[in-house]
């Protein structure tokens, strides 16, 4: 395999790297496989369109027009080289369902297709129940005169289909297309359909799972497929990558980063955003169209295709932001939930510190115009640091503490999908337990034994709340919730409670914090206020206190009764 093709019938009008072959014939390359091609008229592994979107419309001067060139074909092969978007494929037979309840619309399907084509069943709307699986493997169960009834099919087709059902890979609905183009997916399907994997997940940090109450599901709450499922009874989510569309939406909502977006992970993004130094990214998500699009891209502009348009998060645009050390261009005709507070974060602290915004959106080719005008570098922005194997929050957490610096630039209100928060802890009524810190699987809460003190970095805290439901005390923690403060210390561990350790006053083994056995010793002091013993054994560690209960067993024991000479 060859690396990098650029094909044009037209040819080019400058020489570009002899790393790069060029061509103007396909018969050329027939039965030649490549790693990066500019377009899908040949066999590669990915095709970046962005060059020629780059080619046609740059202002650059033609040396750094060549240069960016091979830099378009570098950063396409490492986000090849990145990717984790593992493909799959799924067997389809010929079983179809239709569901229509006009006769026309039977009739139609029936005359648009041969009679071996598909394994046909037919059903109306009204005695379909529910539909389960993925394409391939669709369950349907249908009311058959009282009684449920499982179709098993492949794949559906369903005039006038509802919500629910289009939520499932491999039901279609003629009249958001066309019958015709509906029968042509249908027999592609059937002869391969493959599927990539979008999402990868770690449990371990997930704001739901194995949660003793839900304190978050934004991800199964905005996909708009079957692709992300929740078990309230287990607290675990479940995930279908055949029913997943790629968009990303889930990854933009996820807090602690436990979600990522396999095409272009956030590892991935580190590596990419080292290409931009001194440019100014225009990100272009994969659905936007480029063929026709017809804007002048002033010196330094460089395209950063992105395949879904909807997994950027605060921690990714920031990276990019000062890793090129510019303002970016988002080009796109939509702003998923998650990207759209995200964006609206940045923009606010860049207001503060720089008095521009961060990110310009451009929904058509008129914004697009005026963004690229408008674009410009961010003096004293650009930012670099080792940050691999780090969390989604501390990368956040490094790169936004090196804008604040050592002032204080106010405070940020974030957003209804993305939180951040300030635990708060009534000093006099904490005993140290430290559930709160077993709560916080984001490390924000920490316990440091050196001095007994429980410790927040409210840089770190997704504002989950699961510290707040965990503890124990009444009054004790609260938060203050979808808040930045753009101050030093909120980058710094902060000391929400501190205490002595209490000794034993058995063998002087410490063992207890003072606040926690004080409050143990108000609450059954009275109880055992009539027995010294017992009283006493609220001051004991757990070796001495079954020592003293049954020391004084016995010596009731062998005393034997009161002699009543």
């Amino acid at each position: 395999m060859q690396e990098f093709i650029y094909y044009n019938p037209k040819g080019l009008d400058f020489p570009i790297s002899d790393d790069i072959l060029v061509t103007t014939s396909l018969d050329e390359v027939q039965n030649k496989s490549f790693l990066i091609s500019n377009t899908n008229l040949i066999s590669s592994e990915l095709t970046a369109r962005e060059v020629d979107f780059y080619i046609k419309n740059s202002k650059d001067a033609l040396s750094k027009k060549i240069e960016n060139v091979s830099i378009l074909y570098e950063i396409a092969a490492s986000k090849y080289d990145f990717a984790q978007d593992i493909s799959y494929e799924q067997e389809v037979s010929k079983d179809i369902l239709l569901v229509a309840n006009e006769k026309e619309d039977y009739d139609n399907f029936i005359a648009s297709t041969l009679n071996d084509d598909f394994n046909l069943f037919y059903i109306k709307e009204d005695i379909l129940k529910s539909i389960s699986g993925h394409i391939g493997k669709l369950s349907v169960v249908v009311d058959d005169e009282g009684k449920d009834v499982i179709l098993n099919v492949a794949q559906i087709v369903w005039f006038d289909a509802k919500e629910e059902g289009l939520k499932q890979s491999g039901t279609f609905d003629p009249n958001k297309s066309t019958l015709e183009n509906i029968i042509n997916t249908l027999k592609e399907n059937i002869t391969l359909y493959s599927y990539k994997k979008f999402t990868t997940y770690d449990k371990n940090i997930c704001q739901y799972h194995e949660r003793r109450e839900e304190i978050c599901s934004k991800c199964e709450e905005v996909c708009p497929t079957v692709a992300i499922v929740k078990d309230d009874k287990t607290k675990t989510l479940e995930f279908s990558q055949i029913d997943c569309h790629g968009c990303g939406g889930c990854i933009s909502v996820c807090p602690s980063g436990a979600l990522d977006y396999a095409p272009s992970n956030k590892e991935s993004l580190f590596e990419l955003s080292k290409f931009y130094k001194n440019k100014y990214p225009l990100i272009i998500p994969a659905k936007m169209e480029l063929d026709n699009l017809n804007v002048s891209l002033k010196e330094d502009i460089l395209p950063f295709a992105i395949e879904g348009e909807k997994f950027l998060h605060e921690e990714t645009l920031l990276t990019l932001l000062q890793m090129s050390g510019s303002q970016l261009i988002f080009y796109t005709d939509f702003i998923s939930k998650g990207t759209g507070d995200a964006i609206k974060i940045l923009n606010d602290i860049y207001q503060k510190r720089y008095s521009k915004d961060a990110i310009i959106i451009a929904a058509n080719e008129e914004e697009l115009t005026c963004a690229i005008k408008e674009v410009s570098f961010v003096e004293g922005s650009y930012f670099n640091f080792n940050q691999e194997e780090l969390k989604k929050r501390e990368i956040f957490s490094h790169r936004l503490q090196k804008i604040v610096g050592e002032d204080d630039l106010g405070i940020v209100k974030t957003g209804e999908h993305v939180h951040y928060g300030l635990v708060k802890v009534n000093e006099v009524n904490c005993t140290l337990c430290l559930v709160c810190v077993g709560a916080c699987n984001v490390d924000a809460l920490q316990a440091d034994a050196t001095d007994n003190t429980l410790r927040l970095n409210p840089s770190l805290c997704t504002s989950c709340g699961y510290c707040e439901v965990s503890c124990p005390e009444a009054d004790c923690l609260s938060i203050e919730r979808d808040v930045i403060h753009l101050e030093p210390t909120w980058f710094k561990e902060n000391i929400l409670a501190q205490d002595t350790l209490f000794a034993c006053v058995e063998c002087g083994k410490e063992f207890a914090t003072t606040k926690s056995i004080e409050k143990i010793a108000a609450m059954m002091g009275p109880l055992f206020s009539a027995d010294p013993v017992k009283e006493r054994s609220l001051y004991c560690c757990a070796d001495c206190k079954p020592k003293i209960m049954m020391q004084n067993y016995f010596d009731q024991k062998n005393q034997g009764p009161t002699d009543a000479r």
